[in-house]
C-alpha cells in the first residue's frame, strides 16, 4: 500500500486516525527536487512525456514474483539475537515514555521496526540483524506512529527530533 501526504492539500478531506496510520510500514520524506532537476522535469513533459508510459520512459522490471517470494524466504531467515529483539522494544517502549509524545509506537510498530531492521539486514548482505539495521530504519518506520504533544511541536520538536534523541538515549547492545 503506498500512499502521499500532501499537508497543503487538506481541505475536504481529513488526517487519517492512527489506527489507520500504523498499518503503513514506513513513512519515507522525499525533498523537493533541486532547480535543475524541476527544469528536467518540466523540459521533459514539454516534450510529451507521459509518466503513464513506463516502457517508453525507460522503465523495466527488475524482479518477478519468484524473485520477490525468495527475497521474502530471505528476510524470513534472517536471525535476530534476543538482544536486537530487547532493543527494539526498548526504543518502542521510550517512545511511550516520552514527554514530548502524547501516543508513543504500539506493538504493532515494534514488529514493523523489527521486520524492516530484517529487511534491511538481507539487502545489506547480511543474513542476521545488528544494531545499525534497527537505527537505519526507525525513522521512517516510526516517525510515522508517533503523535507530538501540542506544546512540544509549538516549541518546533518534531517526531524525528523526539526518535532521534531516544536513538541516543536507549544502551545499544554489544
Amino acid at each position: 500500500m503506498a500512499a502521499t501526504q500532501n499537508p497543503v492539500e487538506y481541505e475536504g478531506t481529513y488526517p487519517l486516525p492512527e489506527a489507520q496510520l500504523d498499518r503503513f510500514l514506513l513513512k519515507l520524506t522525499i525533498p523537493l527536487p533541486t532547480r535543475q532537476d524541476e527544469i528536467d522535469v518540466l523540459t521533459r513533459h514539454a516534450e510529451g512525456f507521459d509518466p503513464r508510459d513506463l516502457h517508453a520512459a525507460g522503465v523495466r522490471p527488475v524482479a518477478g514474483p519468484a524473485d520477490l517470494a525468495a527475497a521474502r524466504a530471505a528476510v524470513a531467515k534472517t536471525t535476530v539475537s534476543p538482544e536486537i529483539t530487547a532493543y527494539v522494544v526498548d526504543i518502542c517502549r521510550a517512545t511511550r515514555e516520552s514527554p514530548s509524545l502524547t501516543l508513543g509506537v504500539s506493538p504493532r510498530g515494534a514488529t514493523a521496526l523489527l521486520a524492516t531492521a530484517r529487511a534491511w539486514a538481507w539487502l545489506t548482505g547480511r543474513d542476521y540483524v545488528i544494531p545499525d539495521d534497527v537505527k537505519a530504519l526507525a525513522l521512517p518506520t516510526l516517525r510515522h506512529r508517533v503523535q507530538l504533544r501540542p506544546e512540544a511541536e509549538m516549541e518546533g520538536v518534531t517526531a524525528d527530533s523526539v526518535i532521534n534523541a531516544i536513538l541516543a538515549h536507549v544502551p545499544v547492545p554489544r
